[in-house]
């Protein structure tokens, strides 16, 4: 079982980073936050495993589409997940309603249809938090609670340096972060047919059908 999401975006340069941060000297930073004076704007997406409270970071650098989440997901299972739960058929994702990861996205779950379930041979079902309830999502306060907590304070002047922020966050609990960052380009407003929504075999659940799905691997049908 894993948790989704993707966190606030980043401006990378010398701009303010909320907190409060212990230094001899004062760190100074551009007086406005202008996204031209940036040198990127890095989106984190965020995939914890809640069983092994370890958490995966895909940082992008272009846009956050269902293509961007899927992807997330498809590295953490070739990293991580095809090693400890190699012999696992069956992949649970906690997913916000909105988002790229969104309840009503099509493109979302004809990649999840394509890149994991026929890609891997799993059985993926997808549970999304409804409309005001994502606090309840554990990639929140596991995750991503721990690491704007672990950079508070600190401008994150390059990309080099969010990542090793990320690497470097730890809890009492036992979490450990590992991040990878991709310069892929992601297209945008990709639109699914139909008919390619009738070729998935995506199965609703009978509680919010709305909200709750299965999409099992086509060959094994």
């Amino acid at each position: 079982m894993v948790s989704v999401d993707t966190k606030n975006k980043e401006l990378i340069g010398d701009f303010r980073n909320p907190g409060r941060l212990w230094t001899q000297t004062p760190i100074e930073v551009n007086a406005h936050d202008f996204p031209q004076d940036a040198l990127c704007k890095a989106a984190p997406y965020g995939v914890y495993d809640v069983g092994r409270n370890h958490g995966f970071v895909h940082v992008g650098v272009s846009s956050d589409t269902p293509q961007f989440a899927v992807d997330s997901l498809r590295q953490w299972w070739l990293a991580h997940g095809k090693k400890h739960y190699g012999e696992g058929r069956e992949l649970l994702v906690l997913a916000d309603a909105g988002g790229s990861n969104g309840y009503r996205l099509r493109h979302f779950k004809k990649l999840l249809q394509e890149k994991l379930a026929d890609g891997f041979d799993l059985k993926v079902t997808v549970c999304h938090f409804p409309c005001g309830a994502s606090k309840w999502n554990p990639v929140e306060h596991r995750l991503f609670g721990p690491i704007s907590c672990h950079w508070s304070g600190v401008p994150l002047r390059s990309l080099e340096l969010l990542l090793r922020l990320v690497r470097t966050t730890v809890t009492e609990g036992g979490l450990k972060v590992c991040a990878r960052l991709t310069f892929k380009t992601y297209q945008t407003g990709i639109r699914v047919s139909n008919a390619e929504m009738k070729k998935l075999h995506l199965r609703r659940h009978t509680v919010c059908p709305q909200w709750n799905y299965t999409i099992n691997p086509r060959q094994q049908e």
